[in-house]
């Protein structure tokens, strides 16, 4: 069955629907030597070329595959490290084709629940701010805390000209200086878990994200392991942002 371009590159791990839409746009794909048109679709029996590289879809594309990676504090998110620090990509298993997306990427100090997937469109979709997808941290806080600060919290505060809040606050008990919260939100702008806290005079001295949409990280996935979603789980994801199947 044939199917446009852009859901078959998409699928097969090269970017989300829209990116490769703009690829089409700038003659960057070529079909059977022919430089594509958007709109154009495809079949297992043509010759595709991304970048004047071969992409064939007579080859059968792997199904779209969700891992689930348990991030360790002083891991970066990058491919790739000028300084030769670990990143989140060193322990994940190969792909003979395709690349993993990581999903909502950790700062270096912050640990717990990635995503990587093989689908640009799942990816990008699970990551737009307009799907609304819950992320929840455990978040284990330094300073006296007060009904105040959390109904702030609650409410809203203005960072860096943008206003942001937690949609929930729970108590997670502690003893001590410390305490744990755990918090959902439903944007993932950069290190913003910790900024609220700090508008509040805090500081965070532990953070972990247990949660993305309805993956939660499980208790025996260990710091720097992975496990791979069955399709149920991967349906699940889908259904969150409105991913279709059919064309």
């Amino acid at each position: 069955m044939d199917e446009k371009i852009q859901k078959v590159l998409a699928r097969a791990g090269f970017g989300s629907r829209r990116e490769i839409e703009r690829w089409i746009a700038d003659n960057r794909i070529k079909v059977n030597g022919k430089v594509a048109k958007l709109g154009d679709r495809i079949s297992t029996s043509d010759k595709v070329l991304v970048d004047g590289k071969p992409f064939y879809t007579k080859k059968s594309t792997p199904r779209n595959r969700v891992i689930v990676y348990h991030k360790p504090e002083g891991v970066i998110c990058s491919r790739s490290d000028p300084e030769g620090r670990k990143t989140v990509f060193d322990t994940l298993p190969k792909l003979r084709h395709g690349r993993w997306i990581v999903v909502g990427r950790l700062d270096i100090n912050t640990s717990g629940l990635l995503l990587f997937t093989t689908d640009g469109d799942l990816a990008h979709r699970l990551m737009h701010p307009s799907y609304e997808i819950e992320r929840e941290y455990a978040v284990r806080v330094l300073g006296e805390v007060t009904s105040q600060m959390l109904k702030n919290l609650k409410s809203g505060v203005m960072i860096e000209g943008q206003k942001a809040s937690f949609d929930e606050i729970v108590d997670a008990g502690g003893t001590g200086a410390n305490h744990w919260y755990h918090v959902i939100l439903k944007e993932g702008r950069n290190r913003e878990v910790r900024r609220l806290w700090e508008s509040q005079d805090v500081k965070v001295s532990r953070l972990m994200r247990v949660r993305y949409g309805s993956v939660k990280l499980k208790k025996y996935l260990r710091p720097g392991k992975w496990e791979e979603m069955d399709d149920s789980a991967i349906g699940l994801l889908a259904k969150l942002v409105k991913l279709e199947t059919s064309d």
